[in-house]
């Protein structure tokens, strides 16, 4: 069965999809861009600061679905700008230090808003 999930301690979807859903014990998390779900705006800040929001808008839909970051099996990594991978990386290695997911991390053209990054996470029980 298909479970919708939401939270006030993420951002609102800003489009027509759910922030995740869960179906047959495997949770697929939209992709998460660093708008600080209090005020609804992009976080200011360099790739450091947004990638540490996404991970914030991260945690909280997983804990809300009840799932961890040990639960994470893949995460899709999109960056304005391959120079910011290094640093990406270092906030990245903060919440999966061992049992690491599969991982792809690719640079586009944009992403919503001027975002710097966007997080697209799967986790699974």
């Amino acid at each position: 069965m298909k479970r919708i999930i939401s939270t006030s301690k993420a951002p609102a979807a800003i489009g027509p999809y759910s922030q995740a859903v869960e179906i047959n014990g495997t949770l697929y998390i939209s992709g998460q861009i660093p708008i600080d779900p209090i005020t609804g705006k992009l976080v200011d800040g360099d790739i450091r600061i947004q990638t540490e929001q996404v991970f914030r808008n991260i945690e909280a839909i997983l804990s809300e679905a009840g799932y961890s970051f040990s639960d994470v099996i893949k995460s899709i990594c999109l960056l304005r700008d391959m120079s910011d991978f290094k640093t990406m990386n270092e906030v990245y290695s903060l919440h999966y230090s061992e049992d690491h997911p599969a991982r792809v991390a690719f640079a586009v053209k944009e992403l919503p808003l001027g975002a710097m990054i966007e997080i697209e996470t799967i986790a699974a029980k």
